[in-house]
């Protein structure tokens, strides 16, 4: 019976760990970087904007050397710095004076995307500091971004790829698994909104969500070569009722079962959580299950 192992939703059989020790065994001196681009180029493993899919492959190659189905090459790099995770971005000094008053006191409001930006480490260091959830680094595609309000910062909202498996959000839509499978892309996922603690101003986290659903397909567009047709998110109801979400016209998809990510067994293991979508279009269905 053939080899058969599962990464990230990504089949790797047989055939392609026997092509990948023989191509480790032709280039000793391959670096780990080189092998995995190598690999991209060879399976076209392409992002839609053309970029391979550099960090995903090597994370691919890295489980199969620690399981043991191949041996990559050594390490040549590495790093006399303590280390410090990526998820605690140092804290940051602001101005906390209170902001409050009507919306319009604060508009026009300035949202800027800061991934690859200078801002992008000050927009870790808020949800870091003030989040409930703290800061987690993204995995996958994502975008961040920094919300100004009378030349301050208000506000802080992330989004990333979609979970593969969300029973609420697939029924919604009509997913079978293979259609998800080719279309679950398509779909950005809030995993971070924080309105600073002494930011009180009526209706602007619905505000910020409108005009985010207005902009965020077009900016995936030009940094990922792909628009997104639908928004998701999770809402813990022991902590929030998602008030500004609704205000906003997101609809309530059902909660989630509890079991995590990628649960080995049926056994709740996690906070059950609301399951909130907003549709980007009104076809949205037609996108998201074409073939």
């Amino acid at each position: 019976m053939d080899e058969e192992l599962r990464y990230r939703g990504r089949r790797i059989t047989t055939a392609d760990l026997l092509w990948l020790r023989t191509r480790i065994a032709a280039e000793p001196g391959l670096s780990r970087r080189a092998l995995s681009l190598a690999v991209c180029d060879a399976w076209q493993w392409w992002q839609p904007n053309g970029t391979p899919c550099d960090a995903i492959c090597r994370g691919l190659l890295l489980w199969l050397h620690r399981g043991g189905h191949l041996v990559l090459p050594p390490a040549r790099w590495g790093t006399r710095k303590p280390w410090r995770p990526r998820t605690s971005p140092p804290p940051v000094l602001l101005d906390t004076t209170p902001i409050t008053g009507a919306l319009r006191a604060l508009q026009p409001l300035t949202i800027r995307q800061v991934r690859r930006t200078p801002d992008e480490g000050l927009c870790n260091s808020l949800l870091a500091q003030y989040h409930y959830l703290g800061y987690q680094q993204p995995v996958g595609a994502h975008l961040k971004y920094l919300v100004c309000g009378a030349d301050r910062p208000v506000a802080c909202v992330t989004w990333a790829s979609a979970p593969r498996h969300l029973g609420p959000r697939d029924r919604f839509i009509g997913w079978s698994p293979e259609t998800r499978r080719r279309h679950l892309r398509f779909v950005a996922y809030n995993t971070r909104f924080l309105i600073l603690p002494w930011v009180t101003v009526p209706h602007l986290a619905s505000h910020v969500l409108g005009q985010m659903a207005a902009r965020l397909s077009a900016d995936w567009l030009q940094v990922y070569g792909h628009p997104i047709y639908f928004l998701e998110t999770f809402v813990d109801p022991a902590r929030f009722r998602g008030t500004c979400y609704r205000a906003a016209n997101w609809i309530a998809l059902g909660p989630t079962t509890g079991r995590g990510h990628n649960a080995p067994t049926k056994v709740r293991t996690q906070p059950v959580k609301d399951v909130l979508g907003y549709p980007l279009t009104p076809d949205f269905r037609q996108r998201l299950t074409e073939d």
